[in-house]
């Protein structure tokens, strides 16, 4: 059976995301070599995913294509929803990716790396993300149940396993399913 799993902004390559800091000063990631970072990241994919499973990949994979490379290295079928890094051109992405969209609607959820317009989840349930690294989306003072995010710096720098995103959704408050007839 085919697992379906979920990470974004994986940043392979990125050197200078190793000195990135949180809003409270601490370090968003806990390496300090690139290099380290992006073989421990292969290391949690490979030993989460299963070669017959599927990812999506919500963007940010790489900081650079000359380290698109990597991505051959990680276990599943892998569909990349782009980032806004991901600045390369298609075929760059072709060789290593099944597919590559802007956004991807799954079962009454909207999947895409930058969060979009709350005025577009009255069509969806929830909208899964990235681009936001450890932070997430507030509103009148609470995390808003509407979105999720599955950028690596909350999911142990691993992919996470879609249905225990939904868990996690409905216990934030937030809902699943298509909503006003979009299917």
């Amino acid at each position: 059976m085919q697992n379906v799993f979920l990470v974004s902004d994986t940043h392979f390559g990125h050197a200078n995301i190793c000195k990135f800091t949180k809003n409270d000063g601490t370090k968003l990631r806990p390496w300090n070599d690139v290099n380290e970072m992006d073989e421990d990241m292969v290391k949690f994919w490979n030993e989460t995913v299963r070669p017959q499973d599927k990812v999506y990949h919500l963007g940010d994979v790489v900081i650079n294509k000359k380290h698109l490379s990597i991505v051959e290295r990680l276990n599943g079928t892998k569909i990349l929803i782009k980032g806004n890094h991901d600045t390369a051109k298609l075929a760059d992405y072709m060789l290593y990716f099944k597919d590559v969209r802007a956004y991807h609607s799954l079962k009454g959820l909207i999947l895409s790396h930058i969060p979009v317009h709350e005025g577009e989840l009255r069509r969806f349930g929830c909208n899964i993300h990235g681009h936001l690294h450890s932070a997430k989306i507030i509103k009148d003072g609470n995390i808003d149940p509407r979105y999720f995010n599955v950028s690596v710096e909350h999911t142990n720098f691993r992919p996470i396993l879609l249905e225990d995103v939904k868990k996690l959704i409905l216990k934030q408050g937030g809902e699943i399913g298509d909503k006003n007839g979009n299917y």
